[in-house]
């Protein structure tokens, strides 16, 4: 492979990595601070608070994340990061029915995109990106975390 192709994959890895950061980091975050998540009069308050938890720790790997892609050019520990976060919301999504989870808002509202649930199909996304990513580091041989 040539330099121009290595730095055009690296560089497109990067980009594909910072786009899933920025939604597990921030589109995320802007989409549940609202009334049917942090500020949902029906949840208890113990649950709120896991709720913003989960969204400041979310935005804070993302953070990391962007770093380690931009300043350190570093894309194995940011695809491993996306993989969690997005795999964990997938396995949730997957186990709802077994505690009762529902990606319909309290409203009876419920975000779809093609039919397919806005969150399922963000984090399917990212989370592919994110394998592609640390595969293609792989493939080139360079396991840089």
């Amino acid at each position: 492979m040539n330099v121009t192709t290595h730095r055009r994959s690296t560089g497109a890895a990067r980009i594909a990595l910072t786009l899933g950061a920025l939604i597990y980091g921030a589109v995320v975050p802007l989409l549940e601070l609202n009334e049917t998540h942090v500020w949902n009069p029906t949840w208890v308050a113990h649950a709120r608070l896991h709720e913003v938890w989960q969204l400041i720790t979310n935005s804070a790997f993302a953070v990391l994340a962007l770093r380690w892609i931009w300043i350190d050019r570093r894309t194995r520990l940011p695809s491993l990061i996306a993989a969690v976060i997005t795999g964990g919301f997938l396995a949730a999504y997957a186990l709802r029915d077994g505690y009762g989870g529902s990606m319909v808002h309290s409203n009876g509202t419920e975000m779809r995109l093609g039919g397919i649930n806005l969150g399922v199909f963000g984090f399917v996304l990212v989370n592919a990106l994110s394998l592609i990513a640390l595969r293609s580091q792989r493939a080139r041989g360079r396991e840089s975390s």
